[in-house]
């Protein structure tokens, strides 16, 4: 922050400057006002435009790292983290035994064992719980 007040202060040092420069009396009657209200305020929209551009630039997220440690001390099984992801996803039970192809029975045993893991009682709390220990994205 203090480098862009620094920065802006030398760029109104330098304006002032080059008024002066310009002899600022001969200028401002060889030229209608309206021209130079439009200049500086062309001035400060592009370089507020910029500033914002600089102060809301953020680097691209880091690539999702799963902390395999956290599920090693949990003893989640490679299953049981396939179940977390999709209830994650906000899938049903049925859903789950669909794209993993199980049987319902067998997505609600992983569920529990899950909740069971995690100390937990509901998916949402599964799921919070999860993210916190960097298990899913």
């Amino acid at each position: 922050m203090t480098r862009t007040v620094i920065v802006w202060a030398l760029v109104l040092a330098a304006a002032a400057f080059a008024l002066q420069w310009l002899q600022f009396e001969y200028v401002t009657r060889a030229f209608p006002r309206e021209i130079y209200i439009g200049l500086i305020a062309t001035a400060f929209a592009a370089g507020g435009v910029w500033v914002g551009w600089k102060l809301t630039a953020r680097a691209a997220p880091a690539p999702f790292a799963r902390n395999a440690a956290a599920q090693a001390s949990l003893g989640l099984t490679g299953q049981e983290m396939k179940v977390l992801e999709c209830l994650a996803a906000g899938q049903s039970n049925k859903e789950i035994a669909r794209t993993l192809g199980l049987s319902p029975n067998t997505v609600k045993t992983h569920a529990a064992n899950l909740f069971s893991k995690l100390e937990v009682a509901r998916r949402t709390q599964a799921v919070s719980k999860a993210r916190d220990l960097h298990l899913i994205p």
